[in-house]
Formats: C-alpha cells, structure tokens, sequence
C-alpha cells in the first residue's frame, strides 16, 4: 500500500543518451530521483551506459538499460556489467529489444540468466510489463515469460497504459500468477508538444518513444494546449495505490527528456496532495 504522495516523493524518471541530457538532469532533476537510461538500435548500447556512467558520477541513482539484443556476446556482457559496476552503479533495467539480436542474446530472459550466471550482484533489476498485451506474442506466452524473467528481477514496469483500472486489474492478475514483485507503472511525463513531436519522430530510440506510436490517438485526448499533462493519469492510480493487496508501488516516468516540464509538474502536484 503506498500513497499518491510517497509515490510522487520516490518517483523515477527515464532520459534518453542525447545531447544535452545530462546538462538538463543537472539543471532540473533533484539527485533524490532514480533515473534509467535508454538503450537503442540507433544510439547504441554504449551511449546509454556511458550517460549512466557520467549521472552516478554526478551522485543520481542510475540505472542503464541493457538490450539483450545489442549485447554481441560474454566478453561484451562482461565488459559492459564491469563498467557499470565500478562505476558503482547497481542497478539495471533488462529488455529484449527491437530487431534481430546482434549476437548471443535474443530475449531478456537469455540476459538475466547471463548476468545472474556471470556472478554479477545487483540491488535491484526491473523488466518490462504489458498491462495491454504484446502485438505479436499471446497474452499465455507473455505471462509465462513475466514470471520466468520475476524469478530474477526485482520490479516490473510497466508499459503506457491510460486506462489505471486495466493497469490495477493486470497488476493484481499477474500477482495472482506467481508474479511476486513490485510494479512501477509508466507514465508519460510533461512533456512540450514540441518535445513530443521531435522525440517521437525518432525510431527506435527506446520503449518511450515507440509508445508513441502505438497509442498516439489515446495520448491526444491527454493533451493540453502546451502538451501532455499526466495528472488526471496519475491521479487515476491513487486508488489502486492505496489497496493493500495491490502491487502497484509507484511511478516510472517516460519523460522524452524535457526533464524541466516533469519536475515542475512533479513539485506542483506534490504542492496540492
């Protein structure tokens, strides 16, 4: 059980490795909010960790996403764990990624057994959820899937959902399967209409641009003037927060780095409840 309020307080945002992001982390983001950094075909693997790399050293809790599908082989697993490790980073978000694996990893699942084989120690490893299903895997396969990749992670997040009974009603189904950990539920951040259209013509840089994509006539009735404002979202979870049996533990924020629209909308919010 968790209020709207702590939820806010323990709030976690995802910036993409672009130029300028760090500068705006610097400028805008409280070093007492969890960040992960994207992983994408485009970019590379390298440049999400390399960002994380230089947020731990500016004292943020960071945690880079590792694509099992950009990973190429061991060597380069173990280099790259190595890295964020004595960075003294220890967290990781695991994904499957996009496109065909580019080496020994096709799933996330395949990642995760790899680093818990390797004999890497992390405080905490999230995986992705689909509150409405997967286009091209059955919803049985998904579940199945979820479950293998909890035995071995320690929260789930969950993809854009703007419907918070869905998203409640998945989380306390996927408990009732054996899914024993938190969920963290994505939401969209405040972000500038013209932010939004810039990151959204980017392919492939990241689950939180492709959800665009996905689901953009839904995001249009969320919109304001000036942009998306994810109040009446997030405020539709404060039921679900406040359920004992529910899982749902806080918020994980697709901010499409406009990091200073987020916050603000943050410290407003947390002004009010």
């Amino acid at each position: 059980m968790t209020s709207l309020r702590t939820a806010l307080e323990t709030i976690g945002y995802e910036v993409m490795p672009f130029r300028g992001t760090r500068e705006a982390v610097l400028d805008h983001v409280p070093r007492t909010i969890g960040l992960t950094v994207t992983a994408s075909p485009q970019k590379g693997i390298q440049a999400g960790v390399d960002l994380a790399v230089r947020l731990a050293a500016d004292g943020y809790r960071v945690a880079p996403h590792l694509s099992a599908k950009l990973v190429a082989s061991r060597a380069h697993l173990d280099e790259l764990l190595g890295r964020i490790a004595g960075a003294g980073i220890d967290r990781l978000f695991v994904i499957g990624g996009d496109g065909e694996p580019t080496g020994d990893y096709a799933d996330a699942l395949t990642l995760l057994h790899a680093i818990r084989d390797g004999g890497h120690t992390f405080t905490d490893i999230g995986i992705a959820g689909y509150p409405e299903g997967h286009a091209t895997i059955p919803d049985e396969s998904l579940l199945a899937a979820l479950k293998a990749k909890a035995a071995l992670a320690d929260h789930v997040t969950t993809q854009v959902c703007f419907d918070p009974v869905a998203v409640s009603a998945w989380a306390r189904s996927v408990a009732a399967h054996g899914v024993g950990i938190p969920v963290q539920v994505g939401v969209p951040g405040a972000v500038a209409r013209q932010k939004l259209l810039r990151i959204s013509a980017s392919i492939g840089v990241g689950d939180s641009a492709r959800f665009l994509r996905k689901q953009s006539a839904l995001l249009r009735r969320f919109f304001t003037p000036g942009g998306f404002d994810p109040t009446r979202l997030v405020r539709g979870f404060r039921a679900g927060l406040a359920e004992p049996a529910n899982p749902i533990a806080g918020f994980h924020v697709f901010t499409f780095n406009d990091v200073a629209g987020t916050e603000r909308w943050r410290r407003r919010m947390l002004e009010r409840s």
